[in-house]
């Protein structure tokens, strides 16, 4: 059995409350390691190694941090099969999905930020008629907390942390206790990167438990937390009396748009994928399809036909489509809202059972499900599920979808899929949502904002907003008459 420990002052550490959690391989529901469940004093520990490395880490010059985080990211494509094979066994994805996704994009984080750091600017403003000129310096935080989910593990861990390393902050940093493995595993990656100790800490637990005395902490400046919506909400609570910084990345139900006027092959492979990439645990699924009435009968038996195609299997299996729920508990709550779903005004078209998988019969394997509903106002439209279901709904106009996509607490993306530049431009103005993709689907540029609305968020990541959010802006202003 692998023991994870904490990651704290450089050296691998175990928690002092020697209170162990169990971590389940969810392809075969089997305990493969335990996990420290840290707590308030393991957290201090950790901010203290961070406070004292801040000093030299903050003058640290941008060309070297931004060595130090490129070796990172280099060191982690030379140890790809590993992460991608950990990655996979630890949150039950294909393997070919952590292969060709997770951990690439999870280098190329590291790689963005060693390199937007050094292009990160500050501004002045002249007035000539006072004499004057204003300059604004950007200061890094000091110690700042990352928290991030078990749906994309060390594709979101390294997302958070390496904007705040490279703006010169010190990380105390807790990774799902869902999914830790891989952010065990990178703590090795950034010693031999030369990354001094006491930069990052790393410490597992519960939310409740450690996650909590991240957040309650009265020294670390700023927050960043990816989840639940709900967790969010209790984060705020907790930190907005202490004056933190947030960046809360919450929930989504986000709306797929098609119009009959699309690419209509297009449209149909990527609207498979972007409904059950990841067993459909990522929050930006488009988990709610809007289809115009001219061709809505086409597109349900279109779809049905290729979802009916997707393979469920072993996540070590190349051929796999769709790999294992991340754990029982989930598996438990997604099935749970299939069962609830209101018979008359919700259909099961396809899917919807567990499934049993050779090899891995106690593993947390359900079908990709299909469900057609006749009003956007049940559960199964308004509450965020996410896993492998989808709602299929007609809509007779522009006006209509455009209300509906609308009608829900959360505002994360959405996607339009039109060959009308009129109405593209106007479903992109007026869709309430961080983020709008137009005939495409999860096409990301690093340097854009990425985020949500309303129950969906507060702050933007990616680009030079991350960079603003890690740091503190300080105005002077110089009288030279």
């Amino acid at each position: 059995m692998i023991s994870i420990k904490n990651f704290i002052n450089g050296s691998y550490c175990e928690s002092l409350t020697k209170d162990w959690l169990e971590v389940i391989n969810p392809s075969n529901g089997e305990i493969y390691a335990k996990l420290p469940n840290s707590n308030t004093q393991d957290v201090h520990e950790a901010y203290l190694a961070a406070e004292k490395a801040f000093h030299s880490w903050s003058k640290t010059s941008v060309d070297q941090r931004s060595v130090i985080l490129a070796k990172i990211a280099e060191l982690i494509e030379d140890q790809m099969e590993i992460l991608a094979s950990a990655e996979s066994m630890d949150n039950g994805k294909p393997i070919s999905l952590a292969r060709a996704v997770d951990i690439p994009r999870a280098a190329y984080n590291f790689k963005f930020f060693s390199q937007a750091v050094t292009q990160f600017y500050s501004e002045s403003h002249e007035q000539i008629s006072d004499k004057t000129i204003n300059y604004t310096l950007r200061q890094p935080l000091g110690v700042v907390g990352c928290i991030s989910p078990w749906n994309l593990p060390l594709y979101l861990f390294t997302w958070k942390i390496a904007p705040a390393l490279a703006a010169g902050n010190c990380v105390v940093a807790k990774p799902s206790e869902v999914t830790p493995y891989t952010a065990f595993l990178l703590a090795d990656i950034c010693n031999k990167a030369g990354l001094p100790k006491g930069v990052l800490n790393i410490v597992h637990g519960l939310g409740k438990s450690t996650g909590q005395a991240i957040v309650e902490h009265p020294e670390i400046k700023a927050i960043s937390f990816t989840g639940g919506s709900e967790t969010g909400a209790h984060i705020a609570k907790t930190a907005a009396p202490m004056f933190k910084k947030l960046s809360l990345e919450l929930g989504g139900k986000n709306p797929n748009i098609i119009f009959a006027d699309c690419d209509y092959d297009k449209m149909l492979t990527t609207t498979v994928k972007s409904s059950f990439a990841n067993q459909g645990q990522i929050c930006l699924c488009g988990s709610r399809i809007f289809v115009e009435a001219d061709i809505y009968e086409k597109f349900k038996k279109d779809f049905i036909k290729k979802v009916s195609q997707l393979k469920i299997g072993l996540p070590s299996e190349k051929e796999t489509d769709i790999g294992a729920m991340v754990s029982k508990a989930h598996l438990d709550k997604v099935l749970g809202y299939i069962a609830a779903a209101n018979k008359s005004e919700a259909t099961v078209l396809c899917g919807g059972q567990k499934v049993s998988i050779k090899n891995g019969e106690k593993g947390f394997y359900l079908e990709p499900t299909v469900i057609e509903v006749s009003s956007n106002n049940c559960l199964l439209n308004q509450e965020e599920i996410f896993g492998p279901v989808v709602t299929l709904m007609p809509f007779k106009n522009a006006t209509e979808v455009l209300e509906i996509a609308n009608d829900v607490k959360y505002g994360l993306s959405a996607t339009v899929w039109t060959n009308n530049l009129k109405r593209s431009m106007y479903f992109s103005e007026h869709l309430e949502a961080g983020m709008i993709w137009i005939n495409t689907w999860m096409q990301r540029d690093l340097r854009t904002p990425f985020g949500g609305q309303k129950a969906s968020g507060i702050g933007r990541e990616g680009g030079f907003e991350v960079l603003r959010f890690f740091t503190e802006a300080k105005n002077i202003c110089i009288n030279y008459e």
